[in-house]
């Protein structure tokens, strides 16, 4: 069965990117290539630059990255004070049991911290169904 095992996150500085993303996962990552550093994440989060990888221009992720965390409320406190963060809603709890909060990173890329414990991974039944 195929499974995901790479996401790739675009930055236009690699080293603002990693920093930004150490600060905000709690670990240092591993740089792989000049304008490549991974972080483990169950799965690994590639923070690109994509000018220097790529020579293509910058453009953030237009889709929401959803990312795991042990303590969303110490997370979500941390990346508040993490210089370019737009914080977009604070924590709730959705019908489909996910508690989560939405933010962008400095470069544009949206992101969706979910308490762990809570990631929806399955089918949504109606309440008294099995």
């Amino acid at each position: 069965m195929p499974a995901l095992y790479r996401l790739m996150m675009p930055v236009p500085d690699i080293e603002a990117g990693v920093r930004f993303y150490a600060e905000l996962l709690g670990q240092p990552g591993e740089r792989v290539a000049p304008a490549r550093h991974y972080f483990d994440c169950g799965m690994v989060l590639a923070v690109l630059d994509p000018q220097i990888a790529e020579n293509r221009p910058f453009a953030p992720t237009p889709e929401w990255t959803y990312l795991a965390v042990d303590d969303l409320e110490a997370t979500l406190a941390a990346a508040r004070t993490l210089e370019g963060v737009r914080v977009d809603s604070e924590i709730e709890d959705h019908p489909w049991g996910e508690r989560s909060a939405y933010l962008h990173d400095p470069f544009g890329n949206p992101l969706c911290l979910v308490q762990a414990g809570t990631e929806f991974t399955g089918s949504i039944r109606p309440p008294g169904t099995a």
